[in-house]
């Protein structure tokens, strides 16, 4: 295991080396805060004003909260191929990587996910809450960062196990039977009313239990369930090694299958406008890490609100997650989807402007598709919606779809990255630059849909009245990205670097 732990580590220095030396400031601030946050995280709750019963309620939902993690980190690994790859694919053809390497790696680049770090924070958060301001507060918290690291290493053997069965001989459709078992099963256990007796058996209790005790007493289960949790991780580092091994000898079907599929033409485009646009719709549709994506974006905030039974005056906040993470999936660096095609792209006889209203189009036609199949999932259990509710939700999506956008594609203009989003496992932008795109997007459109929850409480012309104003301003700030999308200087670089 030492050569691939050196080998990691010389992958992440050479990531490090290929940022700009006006970003390494940057980046290290970005690193540095992190670290603060999750120390703050875990420590500043404990002294939160006392409340008996509130933190009964928080102690009731920490097991629950452990399998989360596990569940949230299992998904993206599934839904990325295996997880994030810690050097791209065309460039690993230079440098080979051991399957051990490319899962340390991957294992690395789990915790940079807004999910997963915003996850983690509320768990350490919520045991400190509970634990109090406790001297062995510490102790309480190796017990919950030894589960993160648990949980994370097994959600990694559940991601390259699924890309397994993907790359088998009818993986593609087995694939599918899993999935559609899997929704079944959630599908009963919330009709069934459960969901919440099962989570509340999982073995997390038990972990829950012991980062708890410790606070009065330390005795031989803590340093029982630490050196269990750490056992159980070196057995799924090791799984994991042995599955990514098996998955590297593998073709890539689902890949393969959209690469080499042939394409039956269409007719005509009525306008140039048209053609662009089913161009972009191309470029979205057939790459895999989009679709995947998609699906999980649309399916997963849905399910989650189906199981939490959420009333429509909570439905508001969906639509900006479902947004915010549509747009983390191409929008942020929404000139990746053309790459080398760029220089041909940027020759085509249109002005400038028709390309950047087309993109502008096709990514809120994406984010709106998503988010519509979202809410009308949410609203199988909510019931039927008053006009205020029904007014709040609509403008709400409609407002968090004009901010992403607007943002994401001055984030695409201002600083484009080469990327290759044939790949499964790709990303649009490096970790550390995803991680502050989610954050901001994920902190502006969660304000807005909990502004839009209270004004499903009043009238609905209240919520067309506030939305307005805000739907023009990401207007003028489109306006504002295009016309500097015209300069042929700043479109000049941006192609070159997309096209690199």
């Amino acid at each position: 295991m030492w050569r691939p732990v050196a080998d990691t580590g010389a992958l992440l220095r050479f990531r490090a080396g290929m940022v700009r030396d006006g970003s390494r400031a940057l980046a290290l601030a970005g690193s540095a805060g992190l670290v603060l946050i999750t120390v703050l995280a875990g420590w500043l709750p404990a002294y939160l004003p006392d409340g008996e019963s509130r933190r009964t309620d928080v102690l009731s939902l920490l097991p629950s909260a452990m399998v989360g993690v596990f569940v949230v980190a299992a998904i993206s690994a599934a839904a990325s191929g295996g997880g994030r790859e810690l050097l791209p694919r065309e460039e690993a053809v230079a440098f080979p990587l051991s399957a051990v390497t490319d899962h340390l790696g991957a294992l690395v680049m789990a915790p940079l996910n807004i999910a997963w770090l915003l996850q983690s924070w509320t768990l350490l958060g919520a045991t400190a809450y509970v634990a109090g301001p406790t001297p062995r507060l510490l102790l309480s918290q190796v017990v919950v960062v030894t589960w993160l690291v648990t949980a994370t290493a097994l959600a990694q053997v559940v991601g390259w196990a699924f890309e397994l069965l993907r790359r088998s001989r009818h993986g593609v459709w087995g694939s599918r039977i899993v999935l559609v078992a899997v929704g079944a099963a959630a599908v009963q256990l919330v009709a069934t009313d459960r969901l919440v007796p099962l989570l509340q058996r999982s073995p997390t209790l038990h972990v829950t239990i012991a980062s708890l005790r410790v606070r009065t007493e330390v005795t031989a289960g803590f340093f029982a369930t630490v050196a269990s949790l750490l056992a159980v991780t070196a057995l799924a580092v090791a799984v994991g090694v042995a599955l990514a091994d098996v998955v590297s000898r593998r073709p890539a079907r689902d890949e393969l299958r959209l690469e080499t599929a042939a394409q039956e033409p269409r007719r005509d485009p009525g306008s140039d406008l048209v053609a662009v646009m089913r161009t972009d719709r191309v470029g979205i549709w057939r790459s895999l890490p989009l679709r995947r994506g998609l699906l999980v974006l649309t399916v997963m905030p849905g399910g989650v609100a189906i199981a939490g039974d959420l009333p429509w005056q909570l439905l508001t906040i969906l639509p900006g997650l479902v947004a915010s993470g549509g747009a983390l999936l191409f929008g942020v660096n929404s000139w990746c989807l053309d790459g080398r095609g760029a220089l041909w792209r940027d020759s085509l006889p249109v002005g400038p402007e028709l390309a950047f209203v087309a993109r502008a189009l096709v990514l809120v036609e994406v984010l709106l598709v998503a988010t519509a199949g979202t809410v009308a999932m949410a609203a199988m259990r909510a019931g039927v919606p008053t006009a205020a509710e029904l007014a709040a939700v609509s403008c709400g999506a409609l407002v968090v779809v004009g901010q992403v956008v607007s943002a994401s594609l001055r984030w695409s203009v201002r600083r484009p990255f080469a990327v290759d989003l044939r790949s499964a496992r790709a990303t649009p932008a490096p970790p550390l630059v995803m991680v502050a795109y989610s954050a901001r997007l994920a902190v502006s459109t969660t304000l807005v849909g909990l502004g839009f929850s209270v004004l499903a409480l009043v009238p609905w012309e209240w919520s067309v009245v506030v939305a307005l104003p805000m739907l023009l301003l990401s207007a003028w700030r489109l306006s504002r990205t295009a016309a500097a999308w015209g300069d042929p200087v700043t479109r000049g670089r941006v192609v070159a670097t997309v096209a690199s």
